[in-house]
């Protein structure tokens, strides 16, 4: 009987063990992802080509590993009405396949009109392919998704709550993609959601951007589906359905597609892309963000961009509408610096503005699911389409110059004065920084 007891208190003793091993580890990843001091980067040396040349060019794809398609129309969608729309007639349009990946797809009315649209292509033969993020979807159930499975379509979630993905839960699909036929694509920051669609009491419609893509560059962007479709489901896409040779498309300019995925260390493509954009600015840098928590290393380079080369460096951010205001006073915590340089910082104050776009020169327009923070940078994958595309580019400077006037401009001395009760969450929305 003393021997029995004897092995079962040890027994106890190792789980007591086990537990408080697992809880200090735990501790230690938690202390490590919130105090980690990040990548510390920069570009090796000024780009010696001009932006607009095509030795930039060469030199960018090979960094970044995208090809530059010529025969690519690219149509910009501003606002949910009208994007939406654009996506649901797309849909009804399938006539091979359809690819929806999102990392937010929220129950709602126009939810219920995507669900509606893929449940009839689905009916119709049409095979309906969707990837959603198991956190940023969490909130609908499977059963919204009923009437499109049992019609033969296919919903997955990205890196859901299974123990062997645990090591890996905090890297997120952000990506928002949808592939029609391998002919259509849309890509921006939307994800399906009514706050995106229509306003409600004291809540207007976020204020967004998707862009519309024909010809050569579709391909790369049912590759970027088929990558997280294969981690879901463990299926790789391929075949005609998905993948066809396009039709020429008229063309000004060079689209690449870059697909960005965090490494062990957090380099990614997406973080080389906007550093070398910023780098190569001799005149002008425009970006518009809903989450600016720009690391060190980037507002070292916006800072040298207006000290060192004169360039007008503008960044559109949130104001009081914001959807995250833990987020919001963290990113004023960093508007002094580039302040001080001279930058300047506007507030939209319509509602959020939820829109990811880079403009540079004139010349470069970057759209797509990254943001200006570490989760984008670092930790989610991310995809972006850069085009250097004169209408294009064009296009979204006619936006960004109307955001501007509905803003409101931010100036050093009102930083500096912000009250101690302005001031207070900052510093808790640095020790979550690295999070957002």
């Amino acid at each position: 009987m003393a021997g029995i007891l004897f092995a079962e208190v040890t027994v106890s003793t190792s789980f007591i063990v086990i537990a408080y091993l697992s809880i200090i580890a735990m501790a230690v990843l938690i202390i490590v992802a919130l105090f980690d001091p990040g990548l510390r980067y920069k570009v090796a040396a000024s780009p010696s080509h001009s932006n607009d040349s095509e030795d930039f060019l060469h030199m960018l794809q090979a960094l970044v590993d995208a090809k530059a398609n010529q025969a690519t129309q690219l149509t910009v969608l501003t606002n949910g009405p009208a994007f939406y729309e654009a996506e649901l007639e797309a849909i009804r349009g399938a006539e091979r396949s359809v690819n929806l990946e999102a990392y937010i797809f929220q129950k709602g009315e126009i939810a219920q009109r995507f669900v509606t649209a893929l449940t009839d292509r689905a009916r119709a033969g049409v095979t309906v392919n969707v990837v959603l993020d198991g956190v940023g979807s969490a909130g609908t159930r499977k059963s919204f998704f009923s009437d499109l499975k049992n019609a033969g379509g296919n919903v997955v979630w990205y890196n859901g709550m299974k123990w062997n993905k645990l090591p890996h839960y905090n890297n997120r699909t952000h990506r928002e993609l949808l592939i029609i036929d391998g002919r259509t694509a849309f890509i921006g920051g939307a994800g399906v959601a009514d706050h995106w669609f229509k306003g409600k009491e004291k809540h207007p419609r976020w204020r967004d951007t998707m862009v519309k893509v024909e010809g050569d560059a579709v391909p790369h962007l049912q590759a970027t589906f088929a990558e997280n479709w294969l981690e879901s489901c463990g299926e790789v896409l391929f075949g005609p359905d998905y993948f066809v040779r396009q039709q020429e498309a008229e063309s000004e300019g060079d689209v690449l597609i870059v697909n960005s995925t965090p490494s062990g260390g957090g380099a990614t493509r997406a973080r080389m892309l906007f550093q070398v954009l910023l780098a190569s600015a001799t005149k002008t840098i425009h970006i518009t963000t809903p989450y600016f928590l720009p690391d060190r290393s980037v507002i070292d380079e916006l800072v040298r961009a207006v000290r060192e080369r004169n360039v007008e460096v503008v960044v559109l951010v949130p104001g009081k509408r914001s959807d995250h205001i833990l987020t919001r006073s963290s990113s004023r915590h960093a508007y002094g610096k580039l302040l001080k340089a001279g930058a300047s910082i506007h507030e939209y104050e319509p509602s959020m503005i939820h829109a990811k776009i880079l403009l540079i020169d004139g010349i470069w327009g970057v759209v797509g699911s990254t943001n200006f923070d570490n989760r984008s940078f670092g930790i989610n994958d991310e995809v972006n389409l850069a085009a250097r595309d004169p209408d294009f580019t064009q296009r979204l400077q006619q936006d960004f110059a109307k955001d501007i006037a509905q803003s409101r401009k931010v100036t050093y001395q009102e930083w500096k004065r912000r009250p101690v009760w302005a001031r207070a969450p900052e510093l808790l929305g640095w020790v979550l920084e690295r999070q957002q």
